[in-house]
């Protein structure tokens, strides 16, 4: 319900307005710019919001999402 209350305010909309003609992908795009929003201030500030991982961490888990891609199969 807040989503759709932000939403709602973002667009200058009624909350029973977007309730009624709003779709899954509103809510999907709302979450990811809210996100990207997030991500853009915490750089400004100087946090680096991106995880520290090695080259080894990465590819282990590269290789784990193939091997689940494979059983699927």
């Amino acid at each position: 319900m807040i989503n759709i209350g932000m939403i709602a305010k973002q667009y200058g909309q009624l909350p029973s307005t977007v309730r009624e003609s709003g779709t899954i992908y509103d809510l999907m795009i709302y979450d990811v710019m809210m996100s990207w929003e997030q991500y853009q201030q915490e750089k400004a500030n100087g946090n680096n919001p991106a995880p520290k991982l090695s080259q080894e961490q990465m590819m282990a888990m590269m290789e784990k999402v193939k091997n689940k891609d494979k059983e699927k199969l």
